[in-house]
């Protein structure tokens, strides 16, 4: 039956978080990156931000919060998602697809700045480059991650790994914890 279908997937979310939960090291990290962000905000850095597919909608979603509004009215934060299309495709056409977002860190970035990467495999070549380019520019970097980590794990700063089966659940949970971050980031700098 359907219902059990929807269900089951319910289930798998909620099993996915718990076990997310029980990890009381995924709290240090997430503590350790809002100090990390809100750090950089007082000092006039921003937030760079990218991931493919899904995980750039949550990176345009992530930079809104920040931008915009989350809970409370505050003034605007720094936060750029690597996502406008004419962009992505002028470079993916000049330079390849695996190009896309290292060149906008190198056109925005500095350093004291902080770089976010999301991929759900941990092995998205463009998130591969953007990483590198973060580093050559000294910005700070945070990943998040999912299954075993890919090919980007043990690489940045801070990272996180959410060791699910699909990109959904994965992503279900790295906006959990982006959505954490800025309510930490306006605990810090606004509460």
């Amino acid at each position: 039956m359907l219902k059990d279908i929807i269900k089951a997937s319910f289930k798998e979310g909620y099993d996915l978080l718990e076990k997310f939960i029980s990890d009381e090291s995924n709290f240090e990290v997430i503590e350790q990156i809002v100090n990390k962000i809100a750090e950089s905000f007082k000092s006039d850095g921003k937030v760079i931000i990218c991931g493919n597919g899904g995980s750039m909608a949550d990176a345009m979603h992530f930079a809104e919060e920040l931008t915009g509004r989350f809970r409370e009215d505050r003034k605007p934060l720094p936060a750029i998602s690597l996502s406008d299309p004419t962009n992505i495709t002028c470079v993916a056409n000049d330079f390849g697809f695996n190009e896309v977002f290292s060149r906008g860190v190198e056109a925005f970035g500095k350093a004291g700045d902080i770089f976010i990467g999301l991929t759900t495999s941990g092995n998205s070549p463009n998130i591969i480059k953007a990483l590198e380019k973060a580093e050559e520019l000294k910005l700070s970097t945070i990943l998040l991650l999912g299954k075993d980590g890919g090919k980007l794990k043990g690489k940045a700063d801070y990272e996180i790994i959410i060791n699910g089966k699909t990109s959904d659940r994965i992503q279900e949970i790295h906006m959990f914890i982006l959505h954490t971050i800025v309510e930490g980031i306006e605990r810090i700098l606004f509460l």
